[in-house]
């Protein structure tokens, strides 16, 4: 360790203070929307406390608590759930805690700064653990927090790291938030191209129901005692999902190949140019049936579109993208749709070209997608490059070498 550096724990440094977990505890039924501010988990955020968001309690009931009222500069530590998510709650002077939060109280030895960028650092995920329990929830108590290791720098160290951290930090927000919105506007990019072409309906474009095009259906039950680790691949609608939007997906199902050959031979399987579209939960991320790719699928939670019509599935997978068939099936039923029936998919009605039209326009889509997703990956590989920063200038920070 770096000469004049210690090693100590948080308690020594810090006091700790729980919520008040008796009698007088705020419930949910006593909680307001004005009042005297009552913070759990979800209002912590890495810009400090989500006041939009907020709970309140009633000013007697806030008299009542024993513990667990805030203090400027505090810092707040979820224990439980969300577990190491922390927030400095600044100017707010008042307010209190809900059970699953710990005040962290830093004394005059350390500054306040200095223990949230602790709480960021990698020594800090070490210590959650190594402490946290075995629960189906891991949870943390307010002595295990207290006993978490800390390199503690003089107080004139302390500064100078300090003021690195926040002029790093605060640069590193800036790029984020750029990137972030770069990457939004790349993926709205496409969506406004397919808007645009799907609801121009230019001249001779006819309009067709998708059952008019394509028997739907889905497959035939295959037990969960038959999946296997190796063979032919199976997909849910999660590996639906992944392979529509990321073009790859991990497989960790499989039926046999003897199985598939006898689903192939009694019902079939999906064949190049037949759509398989998620139906449950996730609805929508479709998928086209290429050259050798061999696969099954669950029943019920994907659906099966056979293309019995002339018509380029290519065209017909960007419009199952675009805006207007959600947009399509939200009018239809009144709400947002987490369930698409095989009727409900066989009632949605589009436009289409010429089938030579539907093919030169979903090649002009696959150029600008391909575009697209350049653009998201440059924009997501600057994102975790930055978090990789982030981590350096933190390990540096506590092991006395920036």
């Amino acid at each position: 360790m770096k000469a004049g550096w210690q090693t100590r724990k948080l308690g020594d440094i810090c006091s700790f203070e729980n919520g008040d977990r008796g009698e007088n505890y705020p419930s949910k039924s006593i909680q307001t929307t004005s009042g005297v501010p009552f913070i759990n988990a979800g209002h912590l955020t890495d810009f400090g406390i989500d006041l939009e968001t907020m709970n309140y309690i009633p000013r007697e009931r806030f008299n009542l608590l024993g513990n667990g009222k805030i203090r400027k500069n505090d810092i707040l530590f979820c224990l439980r759930g969300s577990l190491g998510k922390f927030a400095s709650v600044g100017d707010l002077s008042e307010g209190a805690i809900a059970s699953s939060l710990v005040i962290v109280r830093p004394r005059e030895s350390v500054l306040h700064n200095f223990v949230s960028a602790y709480f960021q650092s990698d020594l800090c995920s070490e210590m959650i653990w190594k402490f946290k329990n075995g629960a189906a929830q891991p949870n943390l108590s307010a002595a295990s927090l207290k006993s978490f290791f800390i390199p503690i720098p003089p107080l004139p160290e302390q500064h100078r790291i300090v003021n690195i951290l926040d002029e790093a930090f605060e640069g590193i927000v800036t790029a984020k938030t750029n990137a972030e919105r770069n990457l939004k506007n790349a993926k709205a990019l496409f969506e406004s191209h397919l808007q645009s072409v799907f609801s121009r309906q230019g001249e001779g474009w006819v309009e067709k129901a998708l059952g008019d095009l394509y028997q739907i259906g889905s497959s035939k039950r295959v037990l969960k005692s038959q999946w296997k680790g190796a063979g032919v691949p199976f997909y849910r609608g999660r590996e639906v999902t992944r392979i529509s939007t990321d073009g790859i997906v991990d497989n960790e199902l499989f039926i046999s190949e003897d199985h598939y050959a006898e689903l192939a031979s009694k019902y079939g399987v999906p064949k190049v140019g037949d759509i398989v579209i998620t139906a449950i939960g996730t609805i929508g991320n479709s998928h086209i049936v290429r050259e050798n790719d061999k696969f099954y699928f669950k029943d019920a939670s994907v659906l099966w579109m056979k293309r019995t019509a002339d018509v380029s599935s290519e065209f017909i997978n960007f419009w199952l993208k675009s805006p207007l068939f959600f947009d399509q099936l939200d009018r239809d039923n009144g709400a947002t749709v987490d369930t698409l029936t095989i009727r409900k998919l066989q009632s949605v009605r589009l436009h289409l070209p010429s089938t030579s039209d539907q093919i030169t326009i979903a090649n002009i889509l696959g150029a600008i997608r391909s575009e697209t997703q350049r653009l998201e990956y440059i924009y997501q590989q600057k994102l975790t490059a930055l978090d990789d920063l982030k981590k350096s200038l933190l390990h540096q920070a506590f092991n006395g070498e920036l």
